[in-house]
């Protein structure tokens, strides 16, 4: 029996048609989209990190509070970016889901009418049939009533006429056909019946399934939803932090600068105390050699590879190099007299050549510093300093031989994290000691 489809159904199953059509030249075009951002955040965090490892090194003989602000404040402005890159996977995922739930919504409504229509054919082909079966029980009643069977002989012997036997006869088989067809019917709306049960269970069965497919776009479209509200409180407190960490970084410059002034004051006495050490020396040389009727000898090339690794960590590895250098804050050029070596916080530190110590003093700019006299090499004075220690262990006069323990590294004086800011002085000047570490 055909049946014209309700408005609501048509309406779904149209619906179903356009959302699908339109998740398909949608989705993959955005899915792409997705895999070009993350591939793009991945690169810029590797790039992050080695700028991130790059600023570390050059703020390692800066203000402790200035060198952290800059550091906080390029962790914010690589989170941003990566922040707000989730934000729009988050938002994306939503829309998607959004788009996905509207289907599962259009496909149970479609399953819920084929269920609602399923269910009034059967009952109304349980009406039919019933109907059928009371008429045919009637038909039976009628039929014993009037004696049972009715044969072609009766006819002929009952009828009084011909018009009589006519009669009697098409009566008799009007009735047997009608209670064929009767028959034919009721078995067919009883198969009938039989194959829309079939189909009202598995349209039953469908519709449970929709029904838990959109319990789950719930769940997974809230999950998105809540994820870009995180997101998105993220990103604004980002942005307040960045502005916290500037004005920092504005307040931290002035007191910089004037550290910066305090400092270079404090390499001239440096400078000075070690040209008196030296002059001194080297009068006693030529005081010794004039005694014995000698010239001291002219300065020649001191060579290369003097010096042991004076950290504990193997090998060495150089995170500030010596030389001029932009200063990344304050932004003028300045000499980097030492390179400074990756250690830890209370990393031993010992002396990379047998020698004299010096001083093992608090100096303002180099914290906690052990400078040790290793005497003339080939004519030239060479010393060398060991900076920013937590403590050290020895003290001013103390013979030393090539590995003895100085102290412990450690972020003392203008310092921007634990480390080793190492010094060579030959005849009073720092020079790169990369190649007297065999670097």
């Amino acid at each position: 029996m055909s049946r014209r489809p309700s408005l609501a159904r048509l309406l779904a199953t149209v619906l179903v048609a356009v959302l699908a059509a339109l998740t398909a030249s949608a989705g993959p075009a955005s899915a792409d989209a997705l895999s070009d951002r993350r591939k793009a955040a991945e690169q810029q965090a590797a790039a992050n990190q080695k700028a991130h490892d790059q600023l570390a090194a050059s703020l390692e003989d800066i203000n402790a509070n200035l060198a952290q602000a800059v550091l906080d404040l390029q962790t914010v402005e690589q989170r941003l970016p990566e922040a707000q890159t989730e934000l729009l996977d988050a938002q994306a995922t939503l829309e998607r889901s959004q788009r996905e739930a509207a289907i599962i919504a259009a496909r149970l409504q479609d399953a819920k009418d084929q269920e609602t229509a399923i269910g009034t054919t059967i009952a109304a082909d349980a009406g039919k049939s019933a109907q059928i079966r009371v008429a045919i029980g009637q038909m039976a009643r009628e039929a014993y009533k009037g004696g049972g069977g009715v044969s072609s002989v009766s006819i002929v012997l009952d009828a009084q006429s011909t018009e009589d036997f006519i009669q009697q006869y098409g009566l008799v088989s009007t009735a047997l056909r009608t209670q064929s067809q009767s028959l034919d019917a009721l078995r067919q709306i009883e198969a009938q019946d039989r194959n829309n049960a079939a189909r009202l269970v598995a349209i039953r069965e469908r519709v449970t399934e929709l029904k838990a497919a959109a319990d789950q776009k719930v769940v997974e479209a809230d999950q998105a939803r809540q994820a870009a509200a995180d997101r998105k409180a993220e990103i604004e407190q980002l942005v307040t932090q960045q502005a916290e960490k500037k004005a920092t970084i504005e307040t931290e410059k002035a007191a910089t600068e004037a550290e910066q002034a305090r400092i270079d004051a404090e390499a001239a006495q440096v400078a000075a105390e070690l040209a008196q050490i030296i002059a001194a020396q080297r009068a006693a040389l030529e005081a010794a050699a004039k005694a014995k009727g000698k010239k001291v000898a002219p300065a020649g090339p001191i060579g290369n590879s003097l010096f042991a690794n004076p950290t504990s960590v193997n090998p060495i590895y150089v995170t500030s190099e010596y030389g001029m250098r932009m200063h990344p804050i304050l932004h003028y050029v300045r000499l980097h007299a030492g390179i400074d070596l990756r250690t830890y916080c209370n990393t031993p530190i010992y002396a990379g050549r047998a020698g004299t110590v010096q001083w093992a003093q608090m100096r303002f700019g180099f914290g906690n510093q052990v400078m040790v006299d290793h005497g003339f090499v080939n004519g030239n004075s060479l010393m060398s300093s060991y900076n920013h220690m937590t403590s050290f262990v020895v003290h001013a006069g103390q013979q030393v031989n090539q590995g003895t323990l100085l102290g412990y590294s450690g972020n003392t004086g203008t310092s921007g994290g634990c480390h080793l800011h190492f010094e060579v002085y030959v005849n009073g000047a720092t020079v790169n000691p990369r190649p007297l570490l065999g670097l």
